[in-house]
């Protein structure tokens, strides 16, 4: 079995797939010692400007040395713009991260701008952690005009902006096309779960091993198939779906693997931080599009990206995700604050530099800024077309106060079922138990 994907982002970095994949791609651990960056300390911020008129502001993000290596170049893009804005950086895996950030918000000094998720938002603004961005936008000091595909929306919440997009992924499937091409399947855009099913058996038959890594884990795929059936993973307050619901899902995941046409998880265990599609344990898995790179660079075939299934033939339930920045309600800086993301979101250079470290550019002026040249990218970005222009995007479903910790368990649990170490009834049981607690809260 694959971990879960969170915007997460794809993201879904995150507690998911989307995380699991990032911390894979990324050699965690790098200091800001070791690139030469001011990194911060979990207290003592920069209060107010330097006498010269110079203010300071702290920036915060996980990742490793290859993401703050980029997001370095551009910050010195953004000295020479504005010189009496100095922007001082902090970096950490994601797991850390967060452990980190807690502890600065509890003590009231959280960074003044920082890497955010959609599984946040509600827990942070609830901790009055978040500032609302809408008054900068008002005043001129960040815009919100550009963006893709409606992501200018994605990050606001009950009225309020609390994160601004730098890129967005979508949720796709993952192929070996070898694989694909030898046991004679084409995925197109809106075959359903039948075609799918009846995929999995042919590469399996005819290709010599299991169709798909495992569909135990993956929230977001269940997510996108609960949406294409009127359903949620979360609604506003809470849980989408029921106990059935989720007990049909993995019953079915169990039965794949027991007729080999998934992977079996103690395999795909074995070979882990491999994937099980570059390890050749199976024919493709579902994944965040922006993620492709992490295929090409452990394995030795071609892979692709291939549409979800729908269950009607036209609805995917997919959307943009996407990796956000937001800011902290204590900033004492907020006009800075908001002009450094405007910079960050908006300035053409910056889509150069980082190209799709965290997704594909959110601002259609980056998106034309950053002409991937190599196969890999040029495939994550006509897959990103491809879906507007086949009308399938629809609005990402509010995430609730708790979202994180559902999203963790939900992972956690559906490995242990994968495993074997639970049954789908005590797993079902128990992801449901654990989530009541989280949104209780």
């Amino acid at each position: 079995m694959q971990a879960a994907a969170t915007l997460r982002g794809g993201s879904t970095v995150r507690t998911s797939r989307n995380v699991e994949r990032r911390t894979i791609l990324k050699a965690a651990g790098a200091t800001a010692a070791t690139l030469g960056l001011a990194a911060t300390t979990g207290c003592g911020g920069d209060g107010g400007a330097s006498a010269d008129g110079t203010v300071t502001i702290r920036y915060a993000w996980w990742g490793a040395e290859d993401r703050a290596e980029r997001i370095n170049k551009t910050i010195e893009l953004f000295h020479k713009k504005y010189p009496k804005i100095k922007v001082k950086t902090d970096f950490q895996p994601y797991t850390d991260f967060w452990k980190k950030f807690n502890t600065q918000a509890s003590g009231g000094n959280p960074p003044d701008v920082f890497q955010n998720a959609i599984g946040f938002l509600r827990k942070y603004d609830a901790k009055n952690v978040l500032l609302d961005l809408n008054e900068q936008v008002e005043a001129g000091n960040l815009s919100m005009d550009g963006f893709r595909a409606g992501l200018e929306k994605f990050g606001e919440i009950d009225g309020k902006l609390l994160g601004v997009p730098v890129g967005s992924n979508s949720m796709a499937l993952v192929i070996d096309k070898p694989v694909y091409t030898k046991a004679g399947v084409k995925p197109e855009q809106g075959w359903t779960w039948d075609d799918f099913d009846a995929a999995m058996k042919r590469i399996r038959d005819r290709a010599g091993r299991a169709g798909d890594s495992g569909m135990y884990g993956v929230m977001y795929l269940y997510d996108l198939y609960l949406r294409q059936n009127g359903k949620a993973f979360f609604t506003e307050d809470g849980l989408g779906f029921t106990e059935a619901d989720l007990t049909d899902w993995w019953a079915k995941a169990e039965k794949g693997v027991q007729e080999g046409v998934y992977a079996d998880a103690k395999k795909v265990a074995q070979i882990k931080p491999k994937s099980a599609v570059s390890a050749e344990l199976a024919g493709g898995e579902f994944t965040w599009d922006n993620f492709t790179v992490r295929y090409t660079s452990e394995g030795k075939s071609e892979y692709g990206l291939a549409p979800i299934p729908t269950t009607d033939g036209k609805k995917t339930g997919q959307y943009l995700g996407s990796l956000m920045l937001s800011a902290s309600r204590r900033t004492e800086h907020p006009k800075e604050v908001a002009q450094f993301i405007d910079f960050m979101v908006h300035d053409p250079e910056v889509a150069k530099i980082m190209g799709y470290d965290r997704g594909v550019p959110a601002t259609q002026a980056q998106f034309d800024a950053f002409q991937p040249t190599d196969e890999v990218n040029k495939g994550i970005a006509a897959y990103e077309t491809s879906l507007v222009e086949a009308g399938v995007l629809e609005p990402i479903t509010p995430h609730p106060n708790g979202a994180d910790i559902c999203e963790a368990a939900f992972l956690r649990i559906a490995e242990e079922l994968a495993l074997g170490k639970r049954s789908v009834d005590e797993a079902v049981k128990q992801f449901f138990t654990e989530s009541k607690t989280a949104l209780a809260g």
